[in-house]
């Protein structure tokens, strides 16, 4: 019986990191209550203390996972620069743009992270550089990274959650669309897949 009430534990608190993530990529983590959050989870007010402390805990799970959940994602991308060329287009596509709750998360919650405490910093941190990692593993596989290929993953990161958020902000489409494909050129011509570049 324990073995399945642990299982039951497990599973009911990732279902509430992923309901969570969704609401929170959309709505903001401040626009989201606790009661919210549960009803989304399909569970009561009461189960959220069975699993978390505090809201704030539940941010930073939630933030550990969505991190986690996006370089799990990678795994279907073709190896090598192709695979980094196909995350690029993804990332800063209109799609991506007009569905934050089943996008990026650093791109939907970055400004409200950066006023976290600390403890949903630290976890943020670890998982930008996981992606980033993950990033870099592609444009140098079956080498050992480098400081040039680790500012590159990292910047071209920055640059497409800079670009995805700028473009969600503003209120006229036809910017927003162009926002998107600048942001696109830009980023494959800092890896060097820009048209006419080799990879």
């Amino acid at each position: 019986m324990a073995r399945y009430d642990e299982a039951h534990k497990a599973a009911t608190r990732a279902r509430i990191l992923e309901s969570a993530g969704h609401r929170f990529k959309s709505d903001g983590i401040d626009g989201s209550g606790v009661a919210v959050l549960m009803k989304d989870a399909g569970l009561t007010n009461g189960a959220f203390y069975a699993h978390f402390d505090s809201k704030d805990d539940l941010v930073e799970a939630v933030v550990a996972n969505e991190l986690a959940r996006q370089v799990e994602s990678f795994s279907d991308l073709p190896e090598g620069a192709a695979g980094v060329e196909e995350l690029v287009r993804r990332y800063l596509s209109t799609a991506h743009r007009d569905d934050p709750a089943h996008g990026c998360p650093s791109a939907a919650l970055l400004d409200e992270i950066a006023r976290s405490p600390e403890h949903v910093r630290v976890a943020f941190t670890a998982g930008l550089l996981g992606v980033v990692d993950a990033i870099e593993a592609r444009l140098v596989p079956g080498s050992t990274p480098t400081t040039r290929s680790r500012a590159q993953g990292m910047s071209v990161f920055a640059l497409m959650i800079g670009t995805v958020q700028v473009a969600r902000a503003t209120t006229d489409p036809v910017l927003a669309d162009e926002v998107i494909e600048r942001g696109l050129t830009n980023a494959l011509t800092l890896l060097g897949l820009g048209p006419g570049e080799e990879g």
